[in-house]
């Protein structure tokens, strides 16, 4: 899919929010945050109470038939004309690319495709959806960004970091492997334990170098893998969703 065809937010704004599983499960706040940091840009957030998930863990896992039918009923779900927004690189990847499910039924195809069009990840749809390019408040903090696997080829983590860069007070700290994977890739991780946790180590190895005060992404399955090891290490880091930064920035300005 050409991300440069996704559907844009009409004069009125209305978007629908898909909040992704682990919102639901750990990361409630995460979803909040996203409310609030899309009201603050004059947007009315729809929130499909029949949502589930984008079908992403069945489709890693190979089971085609099961991934086919969540993602119909993904569809089914966000019906209409209006932009998904999705407060994870992970998901919107999956959104983007529901077609390559190769439907029985061609009759599915479009809704697929069409529903790929109007997903937006949430750094790329305030910076190239919206046209937002600096973020306003405060946010006193030195920051390492990670950039996780499944933004890459969009414009998602160099819209995140345009952002995060251009908030007053917040400093981004650059280390080492920038582009390297956290370890986590689903259930890569629950596959393959040892793997996964020695990248993930090696990852939190080049962040305490930088010597951040916050680790910020905007993937919460590459931040719950991270924190997890580092406490379990015994040596815990902060953690924020991209979200919870713009919208404490806004709360430390006084503009929510």
């Amino acid at each position: 899919m050409n991300l440069a065809d996704r559907i844009r937010p009409d004069a009125g704004r209305r978007v629908q929010l898909m909040a992704t599983c682990l919102c639901d499960a750990f990361y409630d706040d995460a979803a909040r945050a996203t409310v609030e940091v899309l009201e603050h840009l004059g947007c009315t957030v729809e929130f499909p109470a029949a949502q589930t998930c984008c079908g992403q863990p069945a489709f890693n896992g190979g089971d085609w038939p099961a991934s086919r039918k969540v993602v119909r009923h993904t569809v089914e779900t966000f019906a209409g004309d209006c932009p998904v927004v999705v407060p994870s690189g992970s998901c919107a990847a999956m959104m983007f690319h529901g077609a390559l499910l190769e439907f029985e039924r061609e009759a599915d195809l479009p809704a697929v495709a069409a529903l790929g069009r109007r997903t937006w990840e949430l750094a790329d749809f305030i910076v190239h959806g919206l046209g937002v390019t600096t973020w306003p408040g405060r946010y006193d903090a030195r920051i390492a960004f990670h950039r996780s696997c499944h933004g890459r080829g969009t414009p998602s983590s160099a819209a995140a970091e345009q952002l995060l860069g251009s908030v007053a007070g917040l400093t981004l700290a650059p280390f080492g492997e920038g582009e390297q994977c956290c370890g986590f890739g689903g259930t890569f991780s629950v596959s393959f334990p040892n793997i996964s946790a020695g990248m993930g180590e090696l990852k939190l190895d080049h962040l305490r170098a930088a010597k951040p005060d916050v680790l910020v992404s905007g993937d919460m399955s590459c931040l719950m893998h991270l924190g997890g090891l580092a406490e379990k290490d015994g040596r815990p880091v902060k953690t924020q969703h991209l979200a919870q930064v713009l919208r404490d920035a806004l709360k430390n300005g006084g503009l929510i």
